[in-house]
């Protein structure tokens, strides 16, 4: 019987080390439509407080016939990566014309503040800039 209980107890002991040992991370998901650009006056702003691990995934309405495509850089410390970037297709199966989305995910690797600034331009000399806006800072604790 003794045996048994102190099994169990080794048991335990060693998974709440374990449990103590696993990384949680928070995912913080950004997801803003034309509509939402359009209603702002051309720009949207957020701000986070995130941890070392957590991830941003940020979604912006992108329409790549037109020749837009939204470009972003970073201002004060180093405290995001990029992950991934991709392009989503639009939801009503893809009608000609119809916008996606671009979507950036990021993750915190430092302590810090930085302030990412996104632009949707026609990247050509001569091109419409700055059409939309989006910015968001970032503190990692």
């Amino acid at each position: 019987m003794k045996l048994r209980i102190i099994a169990v107890l080794v048991m335990l002991v060693a998974s709440l080390t374990l449990l103590s040992c696993i990384v949680t991370s928070r995912a913080i998901n950004v997801d803003i439509s034309c509509d939402d650009l359009a209603e702002s006056p051309h720009s949207v702003r957020n701000e986070f407080q995130v941890e070392i691990g957590d991830k941003i995934t940020v979604k912006l309405c992108s329409n790549p016939t037109t020749g837009f495509k939204w470009k972003y850089e970073t201002i004060g410390q180093i405290v995001l990566q990029e992950e991934d970037y991709d392009f989503e297709e639009p939801e009503n199966g893809g009608a000609l014309g119809a916008a996606g989305k671009e979507v950036w995910t990021f993750e915190a690797i430092a302590k810090g503040r930085t302030e990412v600034h996104m632009e949707y331009s026609q990247p050509w000399e001569g091109g419409e800039q700055g059409e939309w806006t989006y910015m968001f800072i970032v503190t990692v604790e």
